[in-house]
């Protein structure tokens, strides 16, 4: 039976480029879970975008001297090319930056009002004399009230990871121009998280048998020590999307409220833009629907608790104010899978001090697939994981090329060869035959468990281990050897370890596709594995923007084991992986910090 699946990996702010922690963090795990489920004939929506608004936006554009427009579209198109490149299938890559999105952060908004979840306050907030502005939260950095770190910013601390109460920040300080800023009265909508926490709490409790205990015991353990206290969700801003209430021109609906809110709308978007406007209640209304949010662990509280809140807070009058038609409760999430950080060469990666390895930049010079399989086999899952350049060789060397890629270039090479280019008929199987296509056919289910439970290093692990077992029954019995006294016995182990290549192939698709791609079309096929990816411009009243398609294959479940048949003609092979030198380790680590 198909499922609707949605997979809503985290927004990245259009203010740097992407680097191997942020792909590893959240894109490709997301896209590893969307592909399996797609094989699995699942209804996929993967939906993300740009975070056009945040302040890490604006601050990139003072900087530069550009327009905020002219940076989160330069940033955004970055985006696009690097996930086609590594092939992080979304079927709507979007932005914030949106007239849909707009709409449907406002009819949130709207809703939560209507329903005595907003209230509004006049607190201080810090001031810059010297700008004559109200400072953005992430305008203004100080030492955490909590832990004591010098590096936090004003409502939230990544170094103990609690959400901060601006005001409290000690020694504040201007990221603009180092000037101590001022509290100064300000007026502003606040969401009252203290009348939602009772069901969030229930919500986390509910969902905590099977959550990581990193994203359940870190959300539920906020909530215990410091509560849900109200938030502003409004700002003074002149980017961003205006707050639908008479008489608060020139304030904006806060960043933090209304990024999340981009999940829902990039599935109206999509929902709208494939001619089929309703579509999106499938996996927001149906409760069979799953949906996971893919996400670093500095945003874990925002995904696992508040949220959960503003869905539960808007109710069913979101659905009434944005559709006029009758209302029903939004999904909450089925599973927030958050990873923690990766690590570079032993230290914390820095863009502003070019310690980082760069997507793009890594693409220029090596494989999407060789990245991919690196990132997942070194996945932060449950602790924080280090980039180390030499290891990222051998990896690719004695894993990638020597364990898989060898075994499927050398029965495919010697099958091509010796069998006119088509699969060789076995006749009878033997038992040890028999043993190693069950062996692996058997992967479908352990791998496949593995995936659903999004324990994305133990499943490619397995998948590598069952091509290690395909590779000790080609020595066992050594085709290459047995061609020249019985071709008949070398018919019947080549034709199983074709067998058990094909299996493999699809074992191995969600992490490492391209490969999986080329590797379907050398064993004959001529279905692709997965869909299209493609770049589209939408037009609204904001203007034009880009976005990134999937265009999905023929529809039907593909998770099963081979059903190769005899005689199959076969394409001339070719070696599915590249060989590092070991030297390369050091060149790289020379780029570093430059």
């Amino acid at each position: 039976m198909s499922n609707n699946i949605l997979i809503a990996i985290a927004w990245p702010y259009a203010n740097s480029e992407i680097h191997v922690g942020n792909i590893t963090g959240s894109h490709l795990p997301g896209d590893i879970v969307a592909r399996y489920h797609r094989l699995k004939g699942d209804r996929v929506l993967v939906v993300s975008g740009t975070d056009s608004h945040g302040t890490p936006v604006t601050l990139r554009a003072d900087a530069d001297g550009r327009s905020v427009e002219e940076v989160y579209q330069y940033f955004h198109n970055q985006f696009l090319e690097l996930f086609q490149k590594t092939g992080i299938s979304y079927d709507l890559f979007t932005s914030t930056h949106t007239e849909n999105h707009f709409k449907v952060a406002q009819c949130m908004f709207l809703a939560l009002q209507k329903n005595g979840y907003l209230y509004t306050e006049t607190r201080p907030q810090w001031f810059s004399a010297s700008a004559n502005r109200f400072l953005p939260d992430r305008y203004v950095e100080g030492t955490c009230y909590i832990c004591g770190f010098e590096g936090a910013r004003s409502d939230q601390c990544d170094q103990c990871g609690s959400v901060l109460e601006p005001e409290k920040l000690i020694n504040p300080r201007s990221k603009v121009d180092g000037s101590t800023p001022e509290l100064r009265d300000t007026k502003h909508f606040y969401l009252d998280l203290s009348k939602l926490e009772p069901d969030v709490e229930k919500f986390l409790r509910q969902r905590q048998n099977y959550w990581r205990e990193t994203v359940s015991g870190q959300s539920l353990g906020q909530i215990e020590s410091e509560g849900l206290r109200p938030r502003p969700i409004t700002r003074d801003l002149d980017w961003g999307i205006p707050v639908p209430v008479e008489g608060w021109e020139g304030k904006c609906i806060y960043v933090w409220f209304e990024a999340v809110i981009g999940y829902l709308s990039a599935t109206i978007e999509w929902a709208q833009i494939t001619g089929q406007p309703d579509a999106w209640r499938d996996w927001w209304t149906d409760l069979s629907a799953k949906t996971y949010y893919f996400i670093g662990k500095d945003n874990i509280f925002f995904h696992a608790a508040m949220w959960p809140a503003q869905l539960q807070g808007a109710g069913k009058e979101f659905v009434q104010i944005f559709s006029e038609e009758e209302g029903v409760p939004l999904n909450l999430p089925y599973n927030v899978p958050a990873n923690q950080f990766m690590n570079l060469e032993g230290q914390k990666i820095s863009g502003s001090r070019n310690w980082a390895v760069w997507g793009l930049d890594f693409l220029t010079r090596y494989d999407p697939d060789a990245l991919r399989y690196y990132l997942t086999i070194n996945m932060p899952e449950l602790r924080d994981s280090d980039w180390d350049w030499d290891e990222f060789i051998a990896r690719n060397n004695n894993e990638l090329v020597a364990t898989w890629g060898n075994l499927a270039n050398r029965v495919l090479s010697f099958a091509y060869k010796h069998w006119d280019g088509r699969v060789p008929d076995p006749g009878e199987l033997r038992p040890a035959d028999k043993d190693i296509i069950s062996t692996v056919d058997n992967g479908f289910q352990t791998v496949g468990e593995h995936l659903e439970a999004v324990h994305l290093r133990a499943a490619l692990n397995e998948a590598l281990r069952l091509a290690s077992e395909g590779n000790k029954y080609l020595d066992t019995f050594k085709p290459w050897f047995e061609i020249k006294t019985d071709k008949e016995a070398a018919s019947k182990t080549i034709y199983t370890a074709l067998r058990v290549i094909d299996s493999l192939k699809l074992l191995f698709a969600p992490f490492i596709p391209f490969s999986s791609e080329r590797l379907s079309t050398y064993l004959g096929y001529h279905e692709p594995i997965f869909g299209e990816q493609y770049v589209e411009q939408q037009q609204d009243r904001l203007g034009a923007h880009n976005t990134l398609r999937y265009r999905p294959p023929q529809p039907g479940g593909r998770w099963e084991p081979s059903n190769l048949q005899p005689g199959q003609r076969l394409a001339e092979p070719a070696a599915l992986f590249k060989k590092l030198e070991p030297a390369l380790a050091e060149e790289e680590r020379r780029r570093l910090g430059k």
